[in-house]
C-alpha cells in the first residue's frame, strides 16, 4: 500500500470510526447520513509536523481506551500517528515539556508522536476515547516511558 493509499485510508476509516462511534438515532427509516470533518491536518495537537509513515507492511490498530474517574495514565509516547475522539467525559493531555490539551466528549484529537505526555481523567465520571493508529506489522503503537 502506497504512502498516498495508506493516508487516504487512515482519514476515511477515522471518519467512519466517528460516523458510528457518535450515531444516535432513534429511528433507523428516517436516518439521514452526515458526515462532519472533525480534524484535517499535517501537525498534532501540539502543533508540531507529523512524521512520516514508517516503511513496512502497514497495520491499522483501533483502540477503545476507559478512563476511570480520577485516573492518571502512565507516561508514555507513540511511534506511530495516532488520532482519536473523546466519546465520553472529559480528557486532560500533558506534555512532558508542560502543553496542555483538554478534550471533552465529541473532541477530536491528532496525538504528537515521539513526545513524552500521558492524559488524566480530572472529572469524577469516566472517560472514553477511540484512537486510531497508522502503523506497521509488529510496531509498538504506544511506549511507556524508561
Amino acid at each position: 500500500m502506497t504512502r498516498e493509499n495508506l493516508q487516504k485510508f487512515a482519514t476515511l476509516s477515522v471518519l467512519i470510526l466517528i460516523q458510528f462511534s457518535c450515531a444516535h438515532n432513534d429511528d433507523a427509516n428516517h436516518a439521514s447520513i452526515s458526515i462532519n470533518e472533525l480534524v484535517r491536518t499535517s501537525k498534532s495537537w501540539d502543533g508540531n509536523a507529523l512524521v512520516p509513515y514508517p516503511h513496512g507492511q502497514p497495520e491499522i490498530t483501533i483502540l477503545k481506551i476507559s478512563i476511570p474517574a480520577g485516573a492518571r495514565l502512565e507516561t508514555h509516547s507513540h511511534p506511530v500517528i495516532n488520532a482519536g475522539v473523546l466519546v465520553s467525559g472529559e480528557l486532560t493531555v500533558r506534555t512532558a515539556d508542560g502543553k496542555v490539551l483538554r478534550l471533552k466528549a465529541g473532541d477530536p484529537i491528532v496525538e504528537v508522536v515521539n513526545t513524552l505526555h500521558y492524559g488524566i481523567n480530572e472529572r469524577k465520571i469516566p472517560a472514553e476515547i477511540v484512537a486510531f493508529y497508522a502503523g506497521i506489522v509488529g510496531q509498538a503503537v504506544t511506549v511507556s516511558e524508561q
